[in-house]
């Protein structure tokens, strides 16, 4: 009985023993530790974790990363041994661009040659460590096509900076290239990068640092004392970089510096570029002043961005002759872009060319973007939903499924780690057919990886599927809440494909959370409004998030009144959106066009255009884009705009 009673006791205490002792990761959990180790640059660690992960589907990541953080040592044969391993994967290109930047760092020339041919991506350094290589060839065309990066707005990467060293010390950069650099880089802001640039001139070409200083800090006081003569180029480049650098924040005080006896002293030719330069600045905050300044920059060339912004002041003065003038300097592929098509095509139009106006139009007629749908309706035609849909066969999908490169992608998705499994992901379908395409779209819809499904349905050109380029899921929570708050489902859904493309936990790096991408405190405050129980972790549940998300898209909408309006202000906020008007009424696809933001003007886009797809879908008689994007209301009496960029 005592023996008995011995050993219950000691088989209880090893469960309990067994129970409480760490178990080993399992290969996921090893794969996130080594991860870690990896950005932590620990190989031991990492190591010891590799060891549980032989046969793991992401083994080749952990390869990887052991052999990158040991690249400044790794011999040859063992990069190609991993190379020809994972032919034609994402890491092997990956590997393959790291290590020809090591070995254009080392000077291994031969090495690099052999290597770079089967390279796919583009890189501006491993570019610049080729033209190295064929100077070390004595190849000396390679130094005029090395000319374009010298006029790249942005710091150099490091190879670059060899190859700008190596054609200085060979006499094939000028005086005036380097102040054409600096100049690029001081009016992008780039100051650091600019001072690098301008420490390369011989010291009598070179400005005062202390002038530089002053031009930069404090631009309106240095013009105020601008010196007496410009005809050193030195003085005349701090003067030009104050005025740019004070139209940034002030564009009226630069134009009446401009404008007086400071402006008569400059050679023309750079009184006409800055003339550009204000002008720019102006029209990016609505100042009716915008296109008189353009007007005084004449034939100055102004490059495309600013341009863009000529055009686009222009429109909001309804100048459709000055519209045309702005697109016809542009690049080739800037003329070529959607939105500079259609509004060449309706300033012909207004100018009573309907021949020119169609045939433009019909360029861009059909494209599934804001301006191939606003094109379209110019000639009379609705909004098509190409048909029949084209749903791969389970055949199809299964073969998709077991491509290496989707499996790894959907291996780290489910981890979490979501910039490499969209890396990836976008490497295995980057050269798939329509067929193959909409197999991949449905994988990860199958996955619940709605946004790769989303944007690789539409990468298809002839076979499509708009159902799954439009996907909908959650489909009855969208609707109930779309119709609880008098909302039309099309409009929430476009938002929601442009906010978070369906996936529940995203979060921005701003903040913003779920799917339909709110913001902590606009979440907390609708949750007060709405008598919701607030917690960071409800807003990831999909009815909390689209309940609170719902409900604020209800309230921009009352406040503003308009749904381009309150597009805008769910981007980018209402403050914003009702600033951006102009003291006359707008139509509504020049005010879209016209934010000043970047990517609210992308977001506000591609919102009213996905609006269309959708009400399509779901179907019944809906609006086209151009009455839904319809009048923007001119600003109420008393509101005034200050000038100062929003």
């Amino acid at each position: 009985m005592i023996l008995q009673r011995f050993l219950t006791i000691a088989l209880v205490l090893w469960g309990v023993a067994a129970a409480a002792a760490p178990k080993p990761p399992s290969g996921d959990e090893a794969l996130l530790k080594a991860y870690d180790a990896f950005r932590a640059g620990d190989p031991i660690r990492l190591a010891r974790h590799a060891a549980a992960l032989e046969g793991h589907v992401l083994e080749p990541y952990v390869e990887y990363w052991q052999l990158v953080l040991r690249l400044d040592e790794v011999a040859a044969q063992d990069a190609r041994a991993y190379l020809q391993r994972h032919a034609g994967s994402y890491l092997a290109e990956r590997l393959r661009a790291d290590w020809l930047k090591e070995l254009g760092k080392r000077g291994e020339w031969h090495t690099f040659d052999l290597e770079l041919a089967p390279l796919v991506q583009d890189d501006l350094e491993i570019r610049c460590y080729a033209w190295l290589s064929r100077l070390q060839r004595r190849d000396e065309s390679a130094y005029e096509e090395a000319q374009a990066i010298w006029l790249e707005p942005r710091e150099l990467p490091e190879g670059c900076t060899a190859l700008a060293e190596r054609m200085l010390a060979a006499g094939r950069l000028t005086v005036a290239e380097l102040w054409q650099r600096a100049r690029v880089l001081l009016e992008h802001g780039q100051l650091a990068a600019a001072k690098r640039a301008l420490g390369y001139l011989p010291r009598e070409e070179a400005p005062d640092e202390r002038m530089l200083a002053q031009a930069a800090g404090a631009p309106e006081r240095f013009l105020a004392r601008a010196p007496r003569t410009l005809e050193h180029r030195p003085v005349l480049e701090m003067v030009r970089f104050a005025l740019v650098r004070l139209a940034r924040s002030d564009p009226r005080a630069a134009a009446e510096f401009l404008g007086g006896s400071l402006g008569a002293r400059l050679p023309e030719e750079e009184r006409k570029s800055v003339w550009g330069r204000i002008g720019y600045e102006a029209a990016r905050r609505h100042l009716p002043e915008a296109v008189q300044w353009f007007r005084l920059a004449g034939d100055a060339e102004l490059g495309d961005e600013p341009l863009a912004w000529k055009a686009r002041a222009a429109l909001r003065e309804g100048d459709w002759p000055l519209v045309r003038d702005a697109i016809d300097p542009m690049s080739v592929a800037m003329r070529r872009d959607p939105a500079w098509t259609y509004w060449y095509g309706r300033a012909l139009r207004a100018q009573d060319d309907a021949a020119g106006a169609r045939a433009y139009f019909l360029r861009i007629s059909g494209q599934p973007n804001f301006y191939g749908v606003l094109a379209s309706e110019e000639l009379g035609e609705g909004v098509t939903v190409p048909e029949p849909f084209h749903v791969a066969t389970e055949e199809e999908v299964a073969h998709a499924g077991r491509a290496p490169g989707l499996a790894r992608a959907l291996a780290l998705y489910r981890l979490g780690l979501r910039t490499e499994a969209t890396r990836e992901w976008l490497f295995a379908v980057r050269n798939l057919e329509d067929r193959q395409l909409l197999a991949a779209a449905e994988v990860a819809r199958r996955a619940e990886v709605f946004d790769r499904a989303i944007n690789t349905a539409d990468r298809t050109s002839h076979f499509h599927n708009y159902r799954v380029r439009f996907l909908a899921p959650f489909r009855e929570v969208f609707r109930d809440q779309a119709r609880a708050f008098e909302l039309e489902e099309a409009w929430v859904l476009g938002i929601v494909r442009q906010e978070s493309r369906f996936i529940v936990d995203a979060q921005s790096s701003a903040g913003a959370r779920g799917l339909m991408q709110l913001m902590p405190a606009t979440a907390r405050w609708v949750a007060r409004q709405t008598g919701i129980s607030y917690s960071p972790q409800r807003v990831l549940e999909v009815e909390t998030n689209v309940t609170l998300g719902t409900r604020y898209l209800k309230y921009v909408l009352e406040d503003l009144g308009h749904p381009v309006l309150a597009s805008a202000a769910y981007n980018a906020g209402p403050g914003r959106a009702r600033r951006w008007r102009d003291v006359k009424p707008l139509e509504g696809a020049i005010y879209a066009e016209t934010i000043p933001f970047n990517e609210t003007r992308d977001y506000v886009k591609k919102v009213m255009a996905n609006t269309v797809y959708y009400a399509a879908l779901l179907g019944g008689a809906t609006p086209s884009l151009k009455e839904r994007l319809g009048t923007v209301a001119a600003k109420s009496s008393d509101e005034r705009f200050n000038g100062k960029l929003p």
